[in-house]
């Protein structure tokens, strides 16, 4: 047993045994990586070189698709590294680094996905102040203040946990994970599960009251409205409902399997859950959001269109 307070490595131990199938494994990966970045990044770039969608709703968009980018550089190069590899270990500085990265992803998302949905209702029940009560200057202090309050949270939970010492160093998980680590602790985590608690609380509860209070004013709009507000209201919620769904119940997912014994459950079913809400959705958010959105579309268009004339009065 190991007992350090100063632990240099952890053991990944979710790992199996794939033999030469790993190449195919790192080859998917790998392409599902570079498909993240590409459309994640292209839309970035559609959205601040395009100055009719420097509005609201997509200077959020931005925000979400940043942090798409952010979350899945915290995974997919370890992932990569870690596939072919026969030895999964993973420094404890690295590991660290890792968990603040992956569950400031997650709280940005969720942050971010609540914030859209009372811009959502803004747009939908309240068209005529929407431009009042949802500026530029309020949209850069809602996306400032989510990124700032997640990477606060997190810092402290890191903190909390580095002084933990430690009676192990075997993580079953594919990556590093802070409830794995905790419970690899043998002192007094009282403080951790305290602050731990209030976390889950701010985590959860912080960015669902908007969203429910949200989407309860758009439903009512819905029902009582006209046909049109009906229509503009699943146009522009679809994508996000669709969005926030499939990031819950990945998260959800990933909760249960991890605080529960799961292994009844297939192995590589548990990879898959594990690893959903980390790569779904970067992958659904850009495709949901330009292929649903018109106004995306036609700017990828015209994008591409001016690049491909500029290209062709360069070669004549």
């Amino acid at each position: 047993m190991i007992v350090n307070s100063t632990l240099s490595y952890f053991i990944l131990s979710a790992y199996i045994h794939v033999g030469t199938v790993r190449y195919l494994y790192f080859t998917l990966t790998a392409l599902l990586y570079i498909v993240i970045v590409f459309v994640n990044l292209l839309l970035i770039v559609v959205i601040c070189m395009n100055r009719s969608l420097h509005e609201p709703m997509y200077m959020f968009l931005c925000s979400l698709f940043v942090n798409e980018l952010y979350g899945s550089s915290g995974l997919f190069p370890f992932l990569l590294t870690q596939i072919l590899s026969d030895i999964h270990t993973v420094p404890a500085s690295f590991c660290f680094l890792q968990v603040f990265c992956l569950y400031t992803y997650a709280h940005v998302e969720f942050c971010n996905l609540a914030v859209m949905s009372y811009d959502r209702y803004l747009a939908i029940c309240c068209p005529l102040q929407y431009h009042t009560r949802m500026t530029l200057n309020k949209v850069v202090i809602f996306i400032a203040s989510i990124w700032l309050y997640s990477f606060v949270k997190f810092l402290i939970t890191l903190s909390l946990n580095i002084r933990l010492p430690l009676c192990g160093n075997i993580i079953n998980s594919l990556y590093c994970h802070n409830y794995l680590i905790v419970k690899l602790a043998c002192s007094d985590i009282e403080v951790n599960n305290i602050y731990g608690i209030f976390g889950v609380i701010l985590t959860i509860l912080v960015p669902l009251l908007p969203i429910l209070f949200s989407y309860m004013k758009i439903f009512h709009v819905c029902f009582s409205g006209s046909k049109q507000t009906r229509q503009k209201a699943v146009s522009t919620c679809t994508p996000h409902l669709a969005s926030l769904l499939n990031f819950s119940f990945g998260c959800c997912f990933e909760i249960l399997q991890s605080r529960f014994d799961a292994s009844a459950v297939p192995s590589e079913l548990r990879i898959i859950l594990s690893l959903y809400f980390l790569i779904i959705q970067p992958l659904l958010n850009p495709v949901m959001y330009g292929l649903q959105m018109s106004t995306i579309r036609k700017a990828c268009i015209q994008l591409f269109c001016s690049k491909m004339v500029t290209d062709c009065r360069d070669n004549l």
